[in-house]
């Protein structure tokens, strides 16, 4: 957006072209978004770090925005992601860097801090925990938790969330990206059966609850860049759970890199037993919970996100 968001500049790396957006001069700082976001998502951090004296780094990663979206489902494995961050470390002509994930960008830097962590100096993650690798398919145990409407679930056995997104992306954005809709006290409290862990009833829903994060440009922006892209590229990072889960068969569940955790005390699908549970896991671990902040932090509260990753980089 112009004014409000650096223009992006475009690289080859690992056979795609990827969208990189930058602004300030300094050390590196490299944004990995989630779902269903884009670089944009950071476009309040990057200035603040700029101004800090970073060079703040967010790119559109593989299957969103401005960069290439590949066909095939085998396409969005774990490797291939990883593989994207190392190409545009070499043409960044970087040995190792500083990184910021939030939801999937999370996953992206916990599975790069265990299969390459000589390419990160260190790691600051936003909203999801490291989980230890379970002894069997996560996706058999989210199917017995939470049932076949789970998202994570529902992404497995067909296209229908893909096309339905996809027919009213503004509505989905407007319907997803709010706050203060329920807090975690509240959902615990409901029964299993109105716990709705559904994109696709989030999507149903005419209206929803709470207030939304987005203001009228910011979520023309979403919605203009999925329009174009479609959600499958998206999506098909969740139909590699189970590759990703055999691909860390053998790899010791240790991280070693220096991390910062920024959790929230809203975000229902983590719990503070989840958060609490990756200590003994991550050997060097600082963690900061924002109350009263659901998943989309650093849309949501953006002063306390840009000043937690402030202090922890100039310490």
């Amino acid at each position: 957006m112009e004014g409000m968001f650096p223009e992006p500049h475009f690289v080859e790396t690992n056979g795609i072209r990827m969208a990189v957006f930058e602004e300030g001069q300094g050390d590196p700082v490299i944004f990995l978004h989630g779902f269903p976001e884009l670089a944009f998502s950071w476009r309040f951090q990057l200035p603040a770090l700029a101004e800090a004296g970073y060079r703040p780094i967010a790119i559109d990663q593989r299957g969103y925005g401005q960069t290439t979206v590949p066909p095939n489902v085998a396409d969005y494995r774990i490797d291939e992601l990883i593989g994207d961050i190392i190409g545009l470390l070499d043409n960044l002509e970087l040995e190792r860097s500083i990184f910021v994930g939030h939801d999937w960008g999370a996953f992206v830097l916990w599975h790069m801090s265990l299969l390459c962590p000589e390419r990160m100096e260190k790691q600051a993650i936003l909203n999801i925990p490291f989980w230890p690798r379970p002894p069997i398919d996560p996706i058999d145990l989210f199917r017995q938790r939470f049932g076949d409407d789970f998202y994570i679930v529902n992404f497995q056995d067909s296209d229908e969330a893909d096309r339905a997104f996809a027919s009213d992306p503004a509505h989905f954005f407007d319907v997803l990206m709010r706050k203060n809709q329920v807090s975690r006290k509240d959902f615990d409290r409901l029964p299993p059966g109105r716990r709705v862990l559904s994109l696709l009833k989030v999507f149903a829903r005419e209206e929803s609850s709470g207030d939304p994060i987005l203001n009228n440009e910011e979520l023309a922006y979403f919605a203009a860049a999925f329009a174009g892209t479609g959600f499958t590229g998206p999506i098909n990072w969740y139909r590699n759970w189970s590759a990703n889960w055999k691909r860390l068969d053998g790899v010791p569940q240790i991280i070693d890199v220096p991390t910062l955790f920024i959790g929230a005390t809203d975000d229902i699908v983590v719990s503070p037993e989840h958060i609490a549970g990756m200590k003994p896991y991550v050997t060097n671990l600082e963690t900061h919970v924002l109350e009263n902040c659901g998943h989309w932090s650093q849309q949501e509260r953006p002063e306390d996100v840009n000043r937690i990753l402030i202090d922890w980089l100039n310490a």
